[in-house]
């Protein structure tokens, strides 16, 4: 998991604004910047929130809070906020980080067709 960890000044940047946006909710410390690590991971994986390893909290718990956050627009003040501050570059994920599916990029596709003359299914390109 590198590159996932927030640096403790990040972490004090991010806490402090959060501790002013009323839809955020802060709580344990610890807690919070574990779920910022874990948004930041499956961002930067692209990954299935299930697949979330298991050092970074529950999938679902993580997921529903995110969620909460997307819906009160959390993350869309915290992107306005730090965009401007080249210490966070590495603390914020947007899409120029998020990896694609190999076939968003224009990949071959894998088409299933069945060949009536052999009478069998077989992958084609």
């Amino acid at each position: 998991m590198t590159d996932v960890r927030l640096t403790n000044d990040q972490w004090t940047s991010i806490r402090d604004f959060l501790r002013q946006d009323p839809n955020a909710y802060v709580g344990n410390e610890a807690q919070c910047r574990r779920f910022l690590e874990a948004v930041k991971w499956i961002s930067r994986s692209g990954a299935q929130w299930r697949l979330l390893p298991a050092e970074l909290g529950n999938w679902n718990s993580v997921y529903k809070r995110f969620a909460r956050w997307c819906d009160n627009g959390v993350w869309e003040r915290m992107l306005e906020h730090f965009a401007d501050d080249p210490d966070m570059e590495n603390g914020m994920v947007d899409s120029t980080i998020v990896r694609a599916h190999a076939s968003a990029a224009g990949a071959t596709k894998k088409r299933w067709s069945s060949r009536a003359s052999v009478g069998t299914q077989s992958w084609r390109l």
